[in-house]
């Protein structure tokens, strides 16, 4: 039973399904039937409107299209009121208001730039041709602006803007150095102190304004417009042309003199030295001021322009350089003397200073020739030096002057060369810089050493053969020991000793022993013979004295007699003789008189006691036995003084 149930109960569920069915498709159907009718209706509505879109769409394009040409028009307006301010401005010119006519040109420049890539129509190459026209009038009065403010603002510097540069930076300050010339007014004027202080001076420089700040900006943008322009070389041949000459002006004011070698060679050494000196100052000046004054203006001016500016440098600064260096090379160039080597140092010192802020300030490869010429200055004057210092060691030795000290004292010729090394010592730096190059033999020491004691020997053989001169060989010797001693004593005293060494001190210390001691063996040879006991006995040995000093004792009252007078006669004349002789170094002198005391006292005592008796029994013994050793040892206080022959004994 209960499954029949269950197949019915299933049954009507499908049939229930079925009918459920068929209503869903009814439904689509239906549905499907009235959105193909909604369809057809949307076509015939879209076709209905489709004309009115057309023209919607037309007359937005219509309306952009006059948005466009009126904006258009308004632009084109716009510039043509630009053209014709900026005309305005530019043939009023710039000299009202620079600064206006500059932004006139600008806004030409835009103009035409604005024609040239919206053409309009075949009117407008006229107009492009006008605006070009206009700017080239514009150029032109950029040009002249550009010329007239430079040479308004390029007038020579005045002193008075170096007003805080050293005095000594400004003036002449002739420095001499004396010709030997056989007297004793021969040395350097300058001296040690004087050298060192000048070398330790920091000057204070004041940079002078060569153009006013304000008025930079506005030559910027001239020279600017200038370039853009394509007038690179008027711009530079303007500037150069202007500054250049304004340079050279303030060079001729400051005394800078553009001397050639002949003219040099033509003046007179004391106006020579004092030319010199002032271009040492000049060139502090005008390299440390006005050269780095013109280098700045020049960066200034030219910043950011395409432009060669370090050769635009080179133009305005190549005639004041070459009117510097050309006295220079002259007297580099003009014939050595002795007295030449200090200013060629004091040249070369200058240069070498100067040389790092020379090449700050010609840098590039334009400017390449200003520092290369500098650079070729300071080595000439090297050579100079080096050339001077040969020269000057081949006449000393070759000296051929007949002047004699009569005296025997220091020579001129000494007094000269020792001064003369003493202060070429102040220069030791850059003396050892210079002669770094010098090959003097194969030394491997101190050149500056090396090339002394060469001088110095040169010095000693011309006094040997000055020495020679002497009739009496006691002066000869005297006079050796006197010029060895004051070389020796100068040297010993000076930066010298430490280049010379020890050695050469020691050396030459003994040269003046060994002077002395020929001096004494042949000044006082004889007269000391005159106190041995040689030859006065008929055996000539010293045999003891008798009671009354007789004969019997082989000693010859008359010989001892003829002795005492002989004695006497030479003392006498040396005494006379050389009290005029000079020792002028007192220690020297003091040694030389003891060291003949020594000897000469010891022997009269000896002499005297032992003989004496023969004399003092006789009749007047006075005549014979004139001295105490008290006596002598105060007559030889009186030697080597320098007195003339008339002056009185002491």
């Amino acid at each position: 039973m209960a499954a029949p149930q269950a197949v019915e109960a299933l049954s009507q569920r499908a049939s229930f399904l079925r009918e459920t069915l068929e209503r869903s498709r009814s439904n689509t159907e239906t549905m499907v039937a009235m959105l193909g009718s909604f369809d057809d209706r949307l076509s015939a509505l879209e076709s209905g409107m489709r004309p009115t879109q057309v023209r919607t769409h037309a007359i937005r394009m219509a309306h952009e299209n006059v948005d466009k040409a009126l904006k258009a028009t308004a632009v084109l307006l716009t510039h043509f009121e630009f053209l014709r301010q900026a005309e305005v401005a530019i043939l009023r010119g710039p000299h009202e208001d620079l600064e206006s006519f500059l932004d006139a040109v600008d806004q030409l420049k835009s103009i035409i730039k604005f024609f040239t890539s919206n053409k309009i129509s075949v009117s407008s190459d006229g107009l492009i041709n006008h605006a070009n026209n206009l700017l080239s009038k514009a150029i032109i009065k950029i040009r002249e602006e550009f010329a007239q403010i430079l040479a308004t603002y390029s007038k020579p510097i005045e002193l008075e803007c170096l007003s805080d540069c050293p005095s000594n930076l400004l003036q002449s300050s002739p420095e001499t150095v004396g010709n030997y010339a056989g007297s004793d007014n021969n040395v350097p004027a300058k001296s040690h102190s004087e050298h060192q202080a000048r070398n330790m001076e920091t000057p204070l420089y004041k940079a002078p304004t060569l153009i006013p700040p304000r008025i930079i900006p506005l030559l910027r943008n001239l020279a600017s417009q200038l370039v853009q322009a394509g007038y690179q070389q008027q711009c530079s041949r303007i500037y150069s042309e202007s500054r250049g000459s304004s340079l050279e002006s303030s060079l001729q004011k400051l005394g800078v003199d553009n001397l050639n070698k002949d003219d040099v060679q033509k003046m007179q050494w004391d106006s020579l030295e004092t030319k010199i000196q002032d271009w040492i100052h000049f060139m502090q000046i005008v390299v440390n001021l006005l050269f780095v004054a013109e280098r700045k203006i020049c960066d200034q001016i030219f910043d950011g322009i395409t432009f060669n500016k370090d050769l635009c440098f080179a133009e305005v600064t190549v005639n004041s350089v070459s009117m510097l260096l050309t006295f220079g090379d002259s007297v580099a160039k003009s014939k050595t003397s002795p007295e030449k080597i200090f200013p060629f140092l004091d040249m070369y010192e200058v240069l070498h200073a100067l040389q790092p802020e020379v090449n700050k300030i010609f840098d590039g490869k334009a400017c390449s020739e200003m520092w290369e010429s500098t650079l070729s200055l300071a080595k000439r004057l090297a050579h100079s030096v080096k050339r001077t210092l040969i020269d000057f060691q081949e006449i000393v030795e070759n000296d051929s002057t007949k002047t004699m000290v009569s005296d025997g004292t220091v020579h001129p010729l000494s007094s000269y060369v020792i001064n003369y090394m003493k202060f070429l010592f102040d220069y030791r730096p850059t003396m050892e810089l210079i002669l770094q190059e010098v090959e003097i033999g194969n030394q491997t020491g101190s050149q500056l050493a090396t090339m002394t004691m060469r001088i110095m020997q040169a010095l000693q053989n011309s006094l040997d053969g000055k020495s020679k001169q002497y009739k009496e060989p006691a002066l000869s010797y005297l006079f050796l020991m006197n010029n060895i001693h004051y070389m020796v004593k100068s040297l010993s005293r000076s930066e010298a000793k430490d280049l010379l060494g020890d050695d050469w001190i020691q050396k030459h210390r003994r040269i003046v022993q060994q002077n002395a001691n020929q001096y004494k063996r042949v000044a006082w040879a004889k007269i000391l013979h005159t106190l041995s006991v040689q030859g006065l006995t008929s055996l000539g040995s010293s045999s003891a004295l008798g009671a009354e000093g007789g004969s019997s004792s082989g000693i010859s009252r008359s010989l001892i007699k003829e002795r005492f007078k002989s004695f006497n006669l030479q003392f006498e004349e040396l005494h006379q003789r050389q009290s005029q002789w000079l020792v002028p170094d007192s220690e020297l002198r003091e040694y030389l008189r003891l060291s003949v005391a020594e000897v000469l006292l010891p022997a009269y005592r000896s002499f005297s006691k032992r003989f004496g008796l023969l004399v003092e029994n006789g009749s007047n013994p006075q005549k014979y036995i004139r001295y105490t050793p008290e006596d002598l040892e105060r007559m030889l206080g009186e030697f080597f003084e320098g007195k003339t022959s008339g002056e009185p004994k002491r």
